[in-house]
Formats: C-alpha cells, sequence, structure tokens
C-alpha cells in the first residue's frame, strides 16, 4: 500500500502566490507612504523631480492592482470551500455571512482603489490601503485576536521586504535611468531610501515578535523542531531570515550611509537586489512550511495525522 504523501505539492504553490500578492499589494502601499510620502504633495511643479515620483506612484500602483487582482482571484476561489464547511452554498453564505462578505468587500475595495491610483487619481491610495491593511486584519471586526498572529506577522512582512520591492523595481530604477539627471540621481534615491528605513526598521522588528510567537505555538513540544518535517522546515527559514536580516543590516549601516552619490545608489540597488533574493528563498520555504503538518504532542487534536493541519496561511487580502 503506497504511503500517503506529507503534503500535496498544489498547497505550497497557492500558499506561495498568495505570499507574493500580499508582498505586492502591501510593498506598493508602504512605498507610497514611506519612500514617496509628502513627495507627491509637492509634485505639482514641472520639474524632473515630480515626474519620477509621480512615474513611481503609477507604477507602484499597477503593481498593487496585480497583486490585488490575484488576491481577488483567490478569495473567489476560496469561497465554495468555505461554503462546503458552513454547509450551505456560496451564494447564501455572500448574502449572510460577514466573513465572507469581509473578505471579497476588503479585496474588492484593494481592487478599486489600486484601480483610482494607477490612474493618478490620489483617492485610490488611502482605499487601497483600508482594503489591503484592513482585509489583512479582518479578524480584529470579529473580536478573534488570536486568529491575528499570522496576518501581522505576514503584513509585517510585506511592508518590510514587499516595500524594499518596490522601491528597487520601481523608485530606484526610475531613479537611475538615464532620463534622470545625473547630479540628482544620488539625492533622490537617498531620500527614497532614508523615508523607508524607519518603516524597515519597524515592521522588521514585528516580524521578529509574531513569528516566534507563531513559533512557539506550533511546536509542542520543543523537541518537535528537531524531531519533524516542521521543524527541519522552520530551521531553514531561520537560517535563510537571519540572512536577509543581515544582508539588510548590511545596506542600513553600510549602504545608506553612502547614499547621496549616483555611484553609493547603483551600490545600494545591487545589494538590497540580494536581500530580495534571499527573501524569495524564504517565501518558497514558508510556503512548504504553512503546508506541513503543525506539530502537537501524541494524542492531541490537531496532531499529524489528525483531522486539523497547520493554519492557512493569510489569504493577501486576510488572514484565515
Amino acid at each position: 500500500m503506497q504511503a500517503e504523501p506529507l503534503i500535496e505539492w498544489s498547497e505550497p504553490v497557492m500558499e506561495l502566490i498568495g505570499f507574493i500578492t500580499i508582498f505586492l499589494t502591501a510593498g506598493a502601499i508602504g512605498f507610497r507612504y514611506s519612500s514617496l510620502r509628502g513627495k507627491l504633495a509637492r509634485a505639482g511643479a514641472p520639474t524632473a523631480d515630480a515626474a519620477i515620483y509621480t512615474t513611481a506612484a503609477r507604477r507602484a500602483a499597477v503593481l498593487g492592482l496585480v497583486g490585488s487582482l490575484a488576491a481577488m482571484i483567490l478569495a473567489i476561489r476560496a469561497l465554495p470551500g468555505l461554503a462546503q464547511r458552513a454547509h450551505t452554498t456560496t451564494g447564501a453564505l455572500l448574502s449572510s455571512n460577514a466573513p465572507a462578505q469581509m473578505l471579497i468587500g476588503f479585496a474588492a475595495l484593494a481592487v478599486i482603489g489600486f484601480l483610482l491610483a494607477s490612474a493618478r487619481l490620489p483617492i485610490g491610495w488611502p482605499l487601497a490601503a483600508i482594503g489591503v491593511v484592513a482585509g489583512t486584519l479582518r479578524g480584529l471586526f470579529r473580536g478573534q485576536w488570536s486568529q491575528l498572529v499570522n496576518p501581522m506577522h505576514e503584513l509585517a512582512a510585506g511592508l518590510w521586504i514587499g516595500t524594499l520591492f518596490v522601491m528597487v523595481i520601481v523608485g530606484l530604477a526610475l531613479v537611475l535611468r538615464n532620463e534622470t539627471p545625473a547630479d540628482r540621481r544620488g539625492s533622490i534615491a537617498a531620500a527614497m531610501v532614508n523615508d523607508f528605513s524607519p518603516l524597515a526598521l519597524v515592521c522588521g522588528g514585528l516580524v521578529v515578535i509574531f513569528g516566534v510567537i507563531t513559533a512557539w505555538r506550533h511546536l509542542n513540544p520543543l523537541s518537535s523542531l528537531w524531531t519533524t518535517p516542521y521543524g527541519w522546515a522552520l530551521i531553514a527559514k531561520l537560517v535563510v531570515v537571519a540572512i536577509v536580516f543581515a544582508l539588510g543590516a548590511w545596506n542600513w549601516k553600510r549602504g545608506r550611509p553612502t547614499l547621496g552619490s549616483e555611484a553609493g545608489a547603483f551600490g545600494l540597488k545591487r545589494s538590497a537586489t540580494g536581500e530580495l533574493v534571499a527573501a524569495g528563498v524564504v517565501l518558497v520555504i514558508t510556503a512548504i512550511l504553512v503546508s506541513l503538518p503543525s506539530p502537537r504532542r501524541p494524542g492531541a487534536p490537531g496532531g499529524p495525522g489528525g483531522p486539523e493541519g497547520p493554519p492557512p496561511a493569510a489569504a493577501p487580502v486576510g488572514g484565515q
């Protein structure tokens, strides 16, 4: 008799897609309200700097729109399963179930917000921010505090690494292109990076805090860290996460002070790209990790092979 596989590989693939969408949506929001904070308000004059900031905001909104559309597809795809667990139909679920209504409602709000922002309508950004943040933390509206750990962890990671991703491929890419005056490249890049740094520091700390809480809740007993596939995957994740933090610390301590020149901006872009590659590896490992059975003490509900598996990763538009 053939042994049942530990995981179905379609699960981590869908988890990875979900992680990518929250990184795109949260990253676009983080970039707009950190790296571009206050800059669009000053972009009324027809200057080269204003054109860069405006174009960067529009391209970030397009990335957010792609992510929010994918999140909407994932949310719609989840509805039949939610209806089945509630022993009802999808239509009845949407008409009477508040969690399902919030799932779709906040997803739609994010899509509308990013669509308006990509059309350069300022109202789009706050709408998108509400859709992404409130949608991810929608458990707050139901008083489900214990279920906010994973969503907070993912939102903080999205606002940190997602914003870095958008800043590198949108902000710094625009600044360092040939159309930007050479004497302005260094100062514009420095302004974007310096305004992003406080967000990165705060969200990096939150990632650690909520990551420790998540690990503590699932490593039961603690020996499962080195005796179960879940624990081995977690160790692999922690190793690569340490590399991400080390690269981030290097960028902050050594790369950021060199900004102000074109060469410094190019150097930071290269080192930040390395940080993003390591973060991408973390996403892949995490997608596998959350698809593995969560360790439990023998006989405890939800143990390996039990009726409950690991808690599903938060959907890009909200945690489970």
